[in-house]
């Protein structure tokens, strides 16, 4: 099997060597993906599972800062799954990582995976109906809730945690009620709450929300997190992020 493919991308997370596998041009990892994982509670020897894991950033990360014992991604586009699988190969990760390809809407396929201690989650932010053009499109069925909702995404999460487990999720802030609507509903208890702001004088554009399966009634809001400073450098805490081989 060919490792990289002429029309992908090797890319270096300069995290403890990790490389991942992205097309050149096409769906590309994000910051988002990066304040996810550094959002995430992750401790040793945890079980992981990432939904809607793309091509496999997050697992990526957390497998490079975390001593967690196992990270699961799942994704519906075979594509996907079959780039990301080489890039456990190209990392030596057999061990720790695993990609598989499935439905959140299927009920039997969630059944028969080993729950999890924590779920994050990089879900589609924009409705069916905002303007998609092409259901068939890679970045369309990535950025579009065309082949899941976001109330399948919760109901996912709380089938594959165990009892007390954390999702934690990004998302935008103008789903901020949906989220929190929706988790209750299905006995995810919003428990901590970030808002990202581009730069530091601009309405935040990201959301980052924990949840606990049947937790109690407590919701703590953190400080705001800054992408850029007002001269369009990153920000310490974002450079922070991107540097350090552990999550703080």
């Amino acid at each position: 099997m060919d490792i990289i493919k002429a029309n992908e991308t090797l890319d270096d997370l300069q995290l403890n060597g990790i490389h991942v596998i992205q097309k050149k041009d096409g769906f590309r990892f994000g910051v988002d993906a990066v304040i996810l994982a550094n959002f995430s509670k992750v401790k040793r020897n945890f079980r992981v599972i990432d939904l809607c894991s793309g091509t496999g950033i997050i697992p990526f990360i957390l497998a490079g800062k975390t001593e967690c014992k196992s990270i699961l991604g799942i994704e519906i586009q075979d594509e996907f799954v079959e780039m990301a699988k080489r890039s456990v190969k190209y990392n030596k990760l057999e061990n720790r990582v695993e990609f598989k390809r499935g439905n959140l809407t299927d009920k039997s396929f969630l059944k028969n995976i080993e729950r999890a201690d924590v779920i994050t989650v990089n879900p589609p932010y924009k409705l069916c109906n905002s303007g998609i053009v092409n259901p068939s499109d890679k970045v369309a069925i990535a950025r579009h809730e065309v082949c899941c909702n976001l109330e399948d995404v919760i109901i996912a999460s709380r089938m594959l945690l165990k009892d007390n487990g954390r999702m934690f999720m990004v998302h935008r802030p103008d789903r901020l009620v949906d989220i929190m609507t929706l988790m209750r509903k299905h006995k995810v208890e919003p428990k901590r709450i970030r808002l990202v702001h581009p730069t530091p004088n601009k309405a935040p554009n990201i959301v980052l929300i924990e949840g606990q399966r049947d937790g109690g009634r407590f919701l703590k809001w953190e400080d705001p997190l800054v992408i850029h400073n007002e001269d369009g450098s990153y920000s310490k805490e974002i450079i922070e992020m991107y540097n350090s081989n552990e999550i703080k």
